[in-house]
């Protein structure tokens, strides 16, 4: 009778314990320094190399040229201690699972004494150690603390937590962790050549899925297929009926239906998955793990090369696909819901019922007012309307949340947004109300004309910034929006003097700031008077487009810069004439009429909030102007 696999095939050496570098390498340089410690506790997940490794371990200490970190493997205890070889009555093995009582500790304890037969270390092996009792390990705990020289112990647990903290302490504890899909992958295919067994890399990939990062479970399941395998090897239809995992079709055919939001489709589908005789547990499950493989690939689109996701290349391409059909949004919603109705599902007497209504709440997303449904939908309204990527144009943004007939078929109720400062713009609110929503566009989509739309909301994020409240009414009456050039955006003012009083209140970074809020960009500010020169770095061609942009105008005259630089102190009703009005031509134009600043009331963060300075001392202070006539007359 031939020997099992994960018995055939267990390593017989530290370079043969696979996943498990962490643990072997330290050991085998303590043996090189011949620094080895008395007390050993090996802890992981079942099929792992705990056990393996303590036998190694031992190997290494008993061999006649050691301890060495590589056994010679033909000495007496070396041959004893193979995987296939009949033990040393110097290493004992001890099942804690039935000799876990304080009588055995005391029986332990009492032969402990006694020196190794033929061998340099007396060494047990304590496995499945969680198991001994409080008043065993207490038994214990001089001996494990205060060995005899030849002793050495070495306790093997999946529950370190249960070992009493005052053994645990005495100990070199070396954590064992679950292996690698790829590294087990490989070690069940070397096994599989050992074996002259033919298998299809898709019955290879269930195999290790049903081993979970165990070797001995995954060892397991394999021998359990080639047993059962015909000439041909093991194929993927035989490894998904022995482990009643859904076949990929199935999966590809449900999720293909979900992008398509068939319902009939999907309903068939679980109709065939009952007939097929399947759990529905187990179809949930299924599904659950190839959403959560396309939300990997839609976040990494390389996933595949990258290691994250172990398919052929067919496969990671059709998944691709589904990726982005369905898109982020509605993929996350959908492994919420699978995710919830899969905990509703334990100890249900109608698992079917269950299945068809997980997937009609991802059919439905409009059944659902939570935040995921709306953001399903939105994105859905995004696909409609030709808009590419995560983040929608502000024009075309703006077309979606005005129009009544697309706020009807999103359904959304207004909510307050006072987390977000920048809103969609209002909707007629008796037609169709529609939520705020923060928008993100690309800086190469965004140009004068969207931001003239959004200008608004620009400068409400500017009175709520420090120092804000002065600088928000003078770019609002007196600047507007001339141009969008690559990172540069470019403001013209109505005069020079209130062109100063910005710069000087820090108006650029007030606005870069706005503009990084509202739009998400960071763009550079330049300003210029309407009709002349930039101010900042600019070039011929960009002051042309400036000029075309902005309504040609006269120099002023003296009088008109003397009646800009002497504005009134006290805030009045009156407003500034728009840059955008066009200027009197000839000399027999009236000149304007002075320029007269609006200032809100002061915010408590601004620099000259405390002294009460009106307009006109902020201009002689700040700008060193003085006065030649106050024609208010005080």
């Amino acid at each position: 009778m031939s020997l099992a696999l994960y018995r055939k095939y267990r390593p017989s050496t530290f370079a043969e314990v696979i996943g498990q570098e962490h643990v072997t390498e330290p050991l085998q340089q303590a043996l090189r320094n011949d620094r080895v410690h008395h007390a050993y506790l090996f802890s992981g997940p079942r099929g792992c190399g705990k056990t393996s490794s303590a036998r190694i371990l031992a190997r290494s200490l008993n061999c006649e040229q050691g301890p060495t970190p590589t056994p010679c493997g033909v000495c007496d205890s070396c041959t004893g201690l193979a995987p296939s070889g009949p033990g040393s009555i110097d290493v004992i093995e001890i099942d804690a699972a039935s000799h876990g009582g304080v009588d055995d500790a005391r029986d332990l304890r009492d032969r402990s004494f006694y020196a190794p037969m033929s061998s340099r270390y007396k060494i047990y092996i304590i496995d499945e150690a969680h198991m001994v009792t409080t008043a065993g390990f207490n038994a214990l705990l001089k001996l494990v603390e205060e060995p005899p020289p030849h002793l050495k112990f070495i306790f093997a647990t999946t529950e370190p937590d249960k070992v009493i903290g005052t053994i645990r302490s005495r100990t070199h504890h070396y954590p064992f962790r679950l292996v690698a899909p790829g590294a087990l992958r490989d070690n069940l295919a070397r096994i599989c050549a050992a074996e002259n067994v033919e298998i299809e890399p898709a019955a290879l990939g269930l195999v290790v899925r049903a081993g979970a990062g165990s070797v001995r479970d995954a060892q397991s399941v394999l021998d359990q297929l080639v047993a059962g395998a015909s000439t041909g090897g093991v194929t993927y239809h035989d490894a998904v009926a022995l482990l009643g995992y859904t076949d990929a079709s199935l999966l590809d055919d449900v999720v293909d239906a979900f992008g398509a939001h068939d319902g009939g489709a999907v309903l068939e589908i679980v109709d065939r998955v009952m007939e097929a005789g399947h759990d529905p547990r187990r179809f949930a499950e299924d599904l659950l793990e190839r959403l959560r493989d396309l939300i990997v690939l839609n976040a990494v689109p390389d996933a595949g090369e990258k290691g994250l996701l172990d398919a052929p290349v067919d496969v990671l391409e059709r998944m691709s696909r589904q990726s982005a059909q369905l898109g982020r949004v509605e993929l996350t919603r959908a492994a919420d819901i699978v995710n919830t109705g899969l905990t509703e599902m334990r100890g249900a007497t109608a698992p079917r019922l269950l299945l068809e209504l997980i997937c009609a709440r991802v059919l439905l997303p409009a059944a659902s007012d939570d935040e995921a449904g709306v953001l399903v939908r939105l994105e859905r309204l995004e696909r409609r309307f030709g808009i590419a990527g995560d983040a929608p144009s502000p024009t075309a943004t703006r077309a979606a949340a005005t129009s009544p007939a697309v706020a009807e078929v999103v359904g959304i109720t207004a909510r307050s947004t006072a987390s977000s400062p920048t809103q969609l713009p209002d909707a007629p609110a008796a037609q169709a109300p529609v939520a705020a929503v923060q928008l993100q566009p690309s800086a190469a989509d965004i140009d004068a004309t969207a931001v003239r739309q959004l200008w608004e909301n620009i400068l409400d994020v500017v009175k709520g910034l420090p120092r804000g409240r002065t600088t928000q009414p003078l770019i609002a009456q007196n600047a507007q929006v001339l141009e969008v050039r690559g990172g540069t955006l470019v403001l013209g003012f109505t005069s020079g003097p209130l062109e100063r009083l910005y710069k000087s209140g820090a108006g650029d970074e007030l606005l870069r700031q706005a503009l990084k809020e509202v739009l998400g960009v960071d763009w550079r500010i330049e300003t210029t008077l309407s009709g002349g020169e930039p101010t900042g770095a600019g070039s011929a061609s960009s002051a042309a487009a400036i000029s075309a942009a902005a309504p040609a105008q006269a120099p002023p005259t003296p009088s008109e810069a003397m009646a800009a630089d002497r504005a009134p102190s006290r805030a009045t009703s009156g407003r500034a004439p728009s840059a955008g009005r066009a200027a009197s031509s000839g000399r027999d134009a009236k000149p304007p009429e002075p320029v007269e600043i609006v200032l809100d009331e002061a915010h408590p963060d601004d620099e000259d909030a405390d002294d009460g300075a009106s307009g006109l001392a902020l201009l002689q202070r700040r700008l060193g102007a003085t006065v030649i006539n106050d024609a208010s007359g005080s």
